[in-house]
């Protein structure tokens, strides 16, 4: 069974793969897989950076890891800090890998654990595939208690998250003060619980906080990115200037504008990228995006002559699109945006206050930096499959696909994919009304399900 999904491995905690037992076994191949990648003859030791958010399970899924680990690294327990922290943590030390607990804007009783390398990228197919191969070759050991020697406990939490939060100050080109920005800030009940505040006392800002009382348990719950409507009812009872809300590790953001309207993930992109143009810090001037960006955004850029480039979905396709590119900028319409200049994954809270910035610098309103970039309607069906040939090889689909881009006549875009993880086909027509384009994207639909329904 595959165990690496799109972001590391996740499930229900207490089911295969998260059963403590299967969590030790992993922690021991990973072990096994940094020791060999770091010394043939292991005789050097590995260190690893580990966090978590807020999770109930987060503590005992710890713990297990370390049963699998403790025996071969030498481990640094960071705490609950936001996952990028911990990206950012492991490539300053230099450690040999970081590991983060969480399942991200999923519910409570999901976990799970992403990796990081040595220079904090997550990490590739490839290792992701020999770790694979070890957890199947060998058969889960019995472990002792792991060494203590191996372990830093707590004292050290604080002083990460200064370093952390130092970094986000440091990095953020702030030309204006941005203390009289009134906003509102939705911490999901996950890891940004804590730095949050650091944050914007150091700004010298008293921004209202919300869902900042972790409990183990209303991590996301009815808050956060996921759902932002609580988000918007305190933009507009306090009148304040924008809102921002984090998922629960703390790598995604959503944004509101004053009117109470949320922004695209394609237009906070289309906003940094023109304000980091103007500045002329884009060099090259290359935004990168996933195929379903939409054409809005890639409007935009053309006609302030930047080039657009497309990866596949997943913040880890785009990051490997803008180290091919040599881009600094990109991320997804979900909120990943990474400045790969200064950042090795999506931070929430570092894309906050980049798009703070704009704002005080430009002096304009997060309405304003919305309406630079319209968003076309597009129509999204997930039609069940049974089975998943190449669509070109289907001649109903592939014809059914061609007349509606004719009939579009370069007003709108198709894209027909397969789900990587599910048995479906993602239809997305995109145009310039949703009447229009309804009809065009179910006509696709019903040819898909009649061929391989």
């Amino acid at each position: 069974m595959k165990l690496f999904g799109t972001d590391g491995i996740r499930g229900k905690v207490g089911e295969y793969p998260l059963t403590p037992d299967m969590i030790s076994h992993i922690g021991d191949c990973v072990a096994l897989f940094l020791t060999k990648k770091k010394s043939p003859v292991q005789t050097i030791p590995v260190h690893i950076f580990v966090g978590r958010d807020t999770r109930i399970s987060g503590k005992k899924i710890l713990d297990d890891l370390r049963v699998g680990l403790g025996g071969w690294v030498h481990i640094m327990d960071a705490g609950i800090l936001p996952t990028p922290a911990i990206a950012f943590l492991n490539r300053r030390s230099a450690d040999d890998a970081g590991i983060m607990i969480t399942a991200s804007h999923n519910p409570y009783y999901d976990n799970g654990i992403k990796f990081f390398d040595e220079n904090g990228f997550k990490f590739s197919l490839q290792e992701e595939a020999e770790i694979e191969a070890l957890i199947a070759k060998f058969t889960p050991r019995y472990f002792e208690s792991p060494d203590k020697t191996n372990w830093m406990e707590s004292d050290y939490f604080e002083y990460l998250e200064d370093v952390y939060v130092d970094f986000l100050i440091d990095s953020c080109p702030f030309q204006k003060d941005p203390s009289n920005l009134k906003i509102v800030v939705d911490c999901a009940n996950g890891a940004t619980f804590r730095v949050a505040p650091k944050l914007f006392k150091r700004f010298r800002m008293t921004p209202v906080l919300i869902n900042i009382h972790p409990n183990g348990k209303n991590i996301n719950e009815n808050c956060g990115s996921e759902h932002p409507q609580g988000l918007i009812q305190k933009v507009l009872e306090e009148k304040a200037d924008a809102g921002f809300a984090l998922d629960g590790d703390g790598d995604r953001l959503v944004a509101v504008d004053e009117t109470g309207t949320v922004l695209t993930g394609d237009q906070i992109i289309a906003s940094l990228a023109l304000d980091v143009k103007y500045r002329g810090k884009l060099k090259p001037p290359t935004v990168v995006t996933t195929v379903m960006s939409n054409m809005g955004l890639r409007m935009v850029l053309a006609k302030n002559s930047i080039t657009h480039v497309e990866a596949d979905v997943g913040d880890r396709n785009v990051v490997m699109a803008m180290r091919k590119a040599g881009a600094l900028l990109g991320g997804e319409d979900s909120g990943h945006i990474i400045f790969l200049d200064q950042h090795t994954t999506g931070d929430g809270l570092f894309t906050m206050l980049r798009l703070m910035a704009v704002m005080a610098n430009c002096n304009k309103k997060l309405s304003e930096l919305r309406a630079e970039t319209r968003v076309f309607p597009q129509i999204l069906l997930n039609v069940p499959v049974t089975s998943k040939p190449a669509l070109e090889t289907v001649a109903p689909i592939s014809t059914a696909i061609t007349a509606v881009e004719q009939a579009l006549k370069g007003e709108g875009r198709v894209l027909v994919r397969y789900s990587g993880t599910q048995p479906l086909c993602r239809v997305m027509v995109e145009g310039v009304s949703d009447d229009a384009i309804r009809p065009y994207a179910h006509q696709i639909a019903a040819t898909i399900e009649k061929e391989l329904g």
